[in-house]
């Protein structure tokens, strides 16, 4: 298992992967594009051996010494191995090379995978957004907003 950097060339399989994300809304390979080329978005994927193509993404849009995470997806086949906390830990220490010393993200409430790894890696719960997530049966979730401290 190794962790790099994304570049435009995994559009893609960011839009792919993100798709199996389990989502209300996906996104399509040139909005990811976009963000893969934004200089203020940095995205790591996690790749299995010698695999030319992302078994997850986690990607960060970063403002001043603050990092918001818009996404973070393994893809269903590789869930339960800790890839997703490998792939946020190097994330993270990324971001702290880059000057963050605050991480912020939102997960929906009853998300109890995300939500344990978030708080095994020191994220906590600073708020609550009620119907912020639409769901598939037209239905709205709350999501819970988490705040990491990486200084």
């Amino acid at each position: 298992m190794r962790t790099e950097r994304l570049a435009a060339r995994h559009a893609r399989d960011v839009a792919a992967l993100h798709g199996e994300g389990g989502f209300a809304r996906g996104w399509e390979p040139g909005e990811c594009a976009a963000m893969l080329a934004d200089a203020a978005v940095v995205t790591d994927g996690v790749f299995m051996g010698s695999a030319a193509r992302p078994a997850g993404f986690v990607m960060s849009r970063q403002a001043a010494d603050e990092a918001e995470i818009l996404s973070i997806v393994v893809a269903p086949a590789q869930r339960g191995h800790r890839l997703g906390a490998s792939l946020l830990s190097a994330h993270l220490s990324r971001l702290a090379g880059h000057g963050v010393t605050q991480v912020f993200l939102e997960v929906e409430d009853g998300n109890v995978a995300a939500e344990r790894l978030y708080r095994h890696l020191g994220f906590r719960e600073v708020g609550r957004r009620k119907g912020y997530y639409p769901k598939s049966d037209g239905s709205r979730a709350t999501a819970v907003a988490m705040r990491l401290d990486l200084a």
